[in-house]
């Protein structure tokens, strides 16, 4: 998404914005965590509850309404994503779901959240 800083009249003003799930300190609307909540679930919906299964956290099955917090940033080429609910934390690396840990509030806030979850080696 392209801005133009207002007061300036040339195309050497226009700054790129941050469409990520924060913005300069600012949270996404509801409907947008939740669509981005979906999209990732949805589009990994096996690989999501086979890893909850692995880590004893499915409990009566995925139900992806329960996952209600997002927390997404960029480091270099790579997105990392925590979408938690409740009692559950699944790290994304890109679009796949990575690792999955019980949620506990020192997620929220972290200042390397991924530091929570076991990364595959590269």
């Amino acid at each position: 998404m392209w801005a133009k800083p207002t007061g300036r009249d040339d195309t050497r003003g226009h700054v790129r914005l941050d469409v990520s799930g924060r913005c300069h300190h600012r949270s996404m609307s509801v409907p947008t965590v939740e669509a981005a909540i979906n999209e990732l679930m949805d589009w990994a919906w096996h690989a999501v509850e086979e890893l909850l299964a692995r880590r004893g956290l499915l409990g009566d099955g995925l139900v992806v309404e329960d996952f209600t917090g997002l927390t997404s940033w960029l480091e270099d080429a790579t997105r990392y994503t925590v979408v938690h609910s409740r009692s559950a934390a699944v790290l994304f690396v890109d679009t796949q779901p990575v690792d999955a840990i019980p949620f506990h509030r020192d997620l929220l806030g972290a200042d390397d959240p991924k530091a929570f979850f076991t990364l595959p080696r590269s």
